[in-house]
């Protein structure tokens, strides 16, 4: 491949950390370089020889800013091609110096909508028009330009520049380029979605820049990737890369753990709370959760919402697990768990999870927002003779938030702040409600006097019939069946209770 010089460059950037050492290495190459407003002042500062855009245009800055390099002069010296004789004779006819290197780095738009102190004025005036008009054209002639499109390549492009003595292939060329309208696809996307926020347009737009390749997908035969950034959520201390199964069963752990409060440990197997407990202790609270399904904890991902210590590690370590997640650990009980070195650690960081979610099916993208409603105590309808006990509405409350995160059809019991069994991903209300029951019996477990959560309706009174003679006494659905009655009926008859929340919580 052929080496084309860099002559000429302009540099017009919001953030300058970095640029010294790119504008050191064009000066030592005797590259003529042009500027504009501060970016021509940090590079005077450095005693470094700069053409003002001005000089080039013969005309000044205006409107605040917000017109610096949108001149025929400038676009017409990046967008010259140099083997066309018609731009040739145009260039010189117009007296257009040609542009080899464009380095742009945006006003920071993302940044100042982020910042909740920010007005709508300071963010409109984040939203570049030159300089995103500078990459495009940069990019769109890259068979002979070179466009830098962020501080980010800032590092990448001074490597270049010192290997090749301020001059590139095409193929540097177009690899620049297509960071550069990834970068333009990227910013015009994040204010679309500002301005969309109140006009509700049907479109779907999302750009996300960071990502990384998973070891495979759901299986070792299908290719899989991360698009999104886990830094912001977690801090990795141990073990080996998080797979696509792994962040599947890491994102039902961290939804469900957000419904509680008090000291929990939630174990996550295929999406689903395997076990799930509360207690004044982190130790106690693992080890009620783990003997919901010991059988099903094997292999999983375990959660938390206080500090691990010794004891609570101790016991962790006796279980093969693939994850463990906490907001924090105490040293000897970290030192334990990377005792294991493919066991993954994460400290959980205080970082919301977004408030839509996005789907891939068929040819186009579902999207809805994310479940975050759950009824309080004040919120539930008592429809039957008998009112839920105090403790019973401790109960319902609780097992309602577990079957909120089950896979549908679901049934939960619950008792004493614990998962005692749960039926999930069944084609029938029935069919979970017995296998909530066997898994009950076969962990050593009575579900007397434990409460029932439905994640939707029952179309019959059968299931409250078969949860009476199973020792169920209270029951919380949504409602909302024709023959919702018929089921309230039965609960009168057999001195059950039953409150509904209106508010159904199917999980596909």
């Amino acid at each position: 491949m052929s080496l084309k010089k860099i002559e000429s460059a302009l540099i017009s950037v919001y953030y300058k950390e970095g640029l010294d050492r790119i504008v050191k290495l064009l000066d030592a190459q005797g590259v003529k370089i042009y500027s504009t407003g501060g970016t021509q002042k940090f590079i005077e500062e450095l005693n470094i020889k700069v053409t003002s855009v001005d000089d080039v245009t013969g005309f000044p800055e205006i409107l605040g800013g917000r017109v610096k390099t949108l001149q025929p002069q400038i676009f017409g010296g990046i967008l010259y091609r140099r083997d066309n004789e018609s731009d040739q004779n145009q260039v010189k006819q117009h007296n257009i110096p040609p542009i080899d290197l464009v380095i742009v780095d945006l006003y920071p738009f993302e940044e100042t909508v982020a910042n909740t102190s920010a007005s709508e004025q300071d963010i409109i005036e984040k939203i570049d028009i030159g300089g995103i008009s500078l990459i495009r054209a940069g990019a769109k002639n890259f068979k002979d330009v070179l466009i830098v499109s962020s501080r980010e390549q800032y590092s990448e492009l001074a490597t270049l520049l010192e290997e090749k003595n301020c001059s590139t292939e095409i193929g540097d060329r177009k690899s620049f380029a297509a960071k550069a309208f990834d970068m333009s696809s990227h910013y015009d996307s994040a204010i679309f979605n500002y301005f969309n926020q109140e006009q509700k347009l049907p479109v779907f737009k999302e750009s996300v820049r960071t990502s990384q390749a998973l070891r495979y997908g759901e299986n070792p035969h299908q290719k899989g990737w991360f698009y999104g950034n886990m830094d912001q959520i977690f801090e990795k201390l141990n073990g080996k890369e998080l797979s696509y199964n792994n962040l599947l069963d890491v994102e039902a752990a961290v939804a469900l753990m957000d419904e509680f409060e008090d000291t929990t440990f939630v174990i996550i197997k295929h999406n689903n709370p395997c076990g799930l407990a509360s207690a004044p202790t982190a130790k106690d609270a693992y080890l009620k959760a783990l003997a919901c399904d010991p059988v099903s904890a094997f292999g999983g991902v375990i959660i938390t919402n206080t500090k691990i210590d010794l004891a609570t590690a101790e016991e962790l370590h006796k279980l093969f697990f693939e994850i463990v997640i906490a907001p924090s650990y105490e040293k000897d009980a970290l030192d334990l768990l990377n005792a294991k070195k493919n066991r993954i650690i994460l400290v959980r960081k205080t970082c919301d999870l977004p408030v839509q979610q996005f789907k891939s099916l068929l040819n186009g993208v579902l999207v809805q927002d994310r479940d975050l409603k759950m009824v309080k105590p004040a919120d539930l309808k008592v429809v039957t003779k008998v009112a839920p006990t105090s403790q019973e509405i401790k109960d319902l409350i609780y097992a309602n938030k577990i079957v909120k995160h089950t896979k549908s059809n679901t049934i939960v019991f619950a008792k004493d702040g614990q998962l005692i069994a749960s039926g999930v991903g069944q084609t029938s209300r029935v069919d979970a409600l017995k296998q909530a029951i066997e898994k009950a019996k076969g962990f050593g477990f009575s579900i007397e006097g434990s409460a029932m959560a439905s994640d939707a309706f029952f179309p019959f009174p059968d299931c409250v019939e078969i949860a009476l003679n199973a020792g169920v006494r209270a029951v919380i659905q949504p409602g909302g069946s024709i023959k919702d009655q018929e089921s309230i009926d039965f609960c009168d008859k057999n001195g059950m209770t039953m409150v509904l929340t209106g508010l159904r919580h199917f999980k596909h």
